[in-house]
């Protein structure tokens, strides 16, 4: 039995994490930014410019803005933003985007002067906006996650005092103490949780989640790589779990206007870690109380990976959410901690290191093989298979494994993420000639 301020901050964790997004969070954060811009300036803006970190240029410059009518890049997300309006609506900012959407972001994209940098900042999520229209100047800065705004200033004046009490931006955005999460106590949440407070967030995750997933293998998205599981591979469970998790992803990278149930500030991770449990659970006749258990053991694994690597890197989090997945595919079937322990160390063995190349239609083939990892690290465990310490990055104690791993990630992957952003800039360039 886990102590109760334990289990109440698992609780924090889940609510704060398990939020509503239309389309790829950064795309949408810029977004959001635009439609917090345009609000405090009252007018529409002549120019604006545009200062990105270059992870979240990386995972804008090749994904559909939703309601756009097909445009996609970070342009295209700031006019979005600005022709939205109702900033209030934070992740699902676009969410009220008419039929005429398209042109009014046209013609906004030709009237006003739109300049885009790349931020030298330590903060590998870090975006401001600069705007000017007739009468008014506006900055917005967003830091650190998709809706910590730190910084909304109106002809000098600052007013992010004022749009915090207006519930425009959150306050106290992800409070919830992390560092408490371990292995042994997710498992013992997921089984005794009293699910009354957080049901309703993961059922939301589920029900999102899987609406986006049947979205993206009713219709061609992007690559159509869960399609292309269910037409060639032999059919089980397993791969159904891949189709029906890389399909969400499919979709959302080109635009469906379906939202999805976020996880570690991502889309694809919420997806994944959420997914195949479901359709495991389902297909297998276990009860929905168990799935439920199953999905919050895989999620809280997620952001346990995640939380030392950080929001954004050079490592796919796709690997995380796998990790997840396969956790809580072992949780549902029986698994106890030992058994969800060598799951996640043999699925962080195999695929970790996997890069980050932004976000685009290969993130849908990216989390079929994370899915795939995930389910063969239970597999092993299952069978009294485990990769042991000195198997590379793996070393005893999955604690001490997380922590390889997050190392790796966030500092021995940092050059990595300025080389893989310096050869996409470049491809960008010499495809434009």
């Amino acid at each position: 039995m886990i102590a109760e301020i334990i289990a109440k901050t698992y609780e924090d964790i889940l609510i704060e994490e398990l939020q509503p997004a239309m389309g790829c969070t950064e795309p949408i954060a810029i977004a959001y930014g635009s439609a917090i811009l345009g609000d405090a300036l009252g007018e529409t803006p002549t120019e604006i410019s545009v200062g990105l970190s270059g992870n979240i240029i990386k995972n804008v410059k090749s994904v559909i803005v939703p309601s756009s009518g097909g445009m996609y890049g970070i342009e295209s997300a700031v006019s979005a933003g600005v022709v939205a309006g109702c900033p209030e609506k934070r992740l699902e900012v676009l969410s009220g985007l008419g039929a005429d959407a398209k042109e009014k972001i046209l013609a906004l994209k030709n009237s006003c002067k739109i300049a885009v940098n790349e931020l030298i900042s330590p903060c590998t999520f870090d975006l401001r906006l600069n705007g000017k229209s007739e009468n008014h100047e506006a900055s917005v800065q967003i830091t650190g996650e998709h809706t910590n705004v730190v910084m909304v200033v109106l002809d000098g004046k600052d007013l992010t005092a004022g749009y915090k009490q207006s519930g425009v931006i959150p306050t106290n955005e992800k409070i919830a103490d992390r560092s408490l999460l371990t292995v042994e106590n997710i498992v013992e949440f997921a089984k005794a949780c009293d699910l009354e407070r957080i049901r309703p967030y993961v059922e939301r995750q589920i029900q999102m989640n899987t609406a986006i997933s049947d979205e993206g293998l009713k219709n061609y998205y992007g690559s159509a790589i869960g399609k292309l599981i269910l037409e060639t591979q032999p059919q089980s469970v397993t791969a159904k779990a891949k189709a029906y998790a890389a399909a969400g992803s499919d979709a959302r990278m080109s635009g469906c206007e379906l939202p999805v149930c976020i996880i570690s500030g991502s889309g694809n991770q919420g997806i994944t870690a959420s997914v195949p449990v479901v359709i495991y659970g389902r297909e297998l006749g276990f009860s929905q109380e168990e799935i439920l258990r199953a999905v919050i053991l895989s999620d809280l694994v997620t952001v346990h990976l995640k939380t030392g690597i950080g929001c954004l890197s050079a490592y796919c989090g796709a690997i995380s959410a796998g990790c997840g997945a396969g956790a809580g595919v072992c949780f549902l079937k029986g698994g106890d901690y030992r058994q969800v322990a060598h799951t996640i160390v043999n699925a962080l063995a195999i695929l970790s290191g996997t890069i980050c190349d932004g976000a685009k239609p290969s993130c849908a083939a990216k989390i079929a093989m994370a899915v795939e990892a995930g389910v063969m690290g239970y597999e092993m465990a299952r069978s009294n298979r485990q990769f042991i310490s000195g198997d590379g990055i793996v070393t005893k104690g999955v604690e001490n494994t997380i922590k390889n791993v997050s190392e790796l990630a966030r500092e021995g992957m940092s050059e990595t993420d300025k080389k893989i952003l310096s050869i996409m800039l470049a491809t960008e360039k010499s495809d434009k000639k």
